[in-house]
Parts: structure tokens; sequence; C-alpha cells
């Protein structure tokens, strides 16, 4: 886990990207030093979209 400005991020997506592709990183992007959002690996969106969905 780690967390990253919006600023680092656009600056190192693609880096962000395959963090979370090849090694399962999850990226919090933060702003102002608030968590805002996440790049999370396609398996963790999955499980949190499939169990968002049961209720």
């Amino acid at each position: 886990m780690e967390e990253k400005s919006f600023r680092e991020v656009r600056d190192k997506l693609a880096d962000v990207i395959h963090a979370a592709s090849v090694y399962g990183q999850i990226t919090y992007i933060t702003n102002r030093g608030r968590r805002v959002a996440a790049i999370v690996p396609v398996p963790v969106a999955e499980t949190a979209e499939d169990q968002a969905e049961r209720g």
C-alpha cells in the first residue's frame, strides 16, 4: 500500500498502473493530505463491485 499526491500520480501514472497490475499494489491518491481515490488491481475492484451488488 502506498500514498501519493495527485501531482505524483499524474507524473508517474504508468508506473502506478504497472505496480497495481503486476504487483497487486494499492495506491491511494491524496489531495492536501487526505485520501480521495485509489488505484487498485482489477481483482480488488471486482471483489468490491460484487460485494456492493449483493448489498
